[in-house]
């Protein structure tokens, strides 16, 4: 199936998170037909990261990992930009915490919890 590019993608998140009253804006352009896409939100003075990443199901979902200090969260992000010179990086400051992605979001902590067999089951299931 074929994907969106990334240019739309986040395109269309500044627009959702724009008309539900939130700022947003491209902190950092990728490639624009097939770059990773990580999403910052910001609710005063928290800061979460969001990436979207292939699940244990075999789809992809959104992952929340944060909260982070501006520095740290900054390190992070140079060091990734550093291996992947295609990311396309997308704050997004809202008071009541929409992160206004397109999918599921799963948490760190959800995917810790599987069974180890089952999650390699599952990632290895039609090769």
């Amino acid at each position: 199936m074929a994907r969106l590019k990334t240019e739309i993608r986040a395109a269309a998140l500044i627009r959702r998170a724009q008309s539900a009253g939130a700022f947003a804006a491209v902190l950092r352009r990728g490639d624009r037909d097939a770059g990773a896409l990580w999403v910052i939100l910001r609710q005063g003075q928290t800061l979460m990261r969001y990436t979207e990443q292939m699940s244990l199901s075999g789809g992809r979902a959104w992952f929340q990992d944060g909260p982070f200090e501006e520095s740290e969260l900054t390190l992070k992000t140079n060091k990734a930009v550093d291996r992947d010179p295609d990311l396309w990086i997308v704050e997004i400051e809202d008071t009541k915490g929409g992160a206004f992605l397109d999918g599921e979001i799963a948490t760190a902590q959800s995917q810790g919890d599987l069974d180890p067999a089952a999650a390699a089951k599952a990632l290895f299931r039609d090769r």
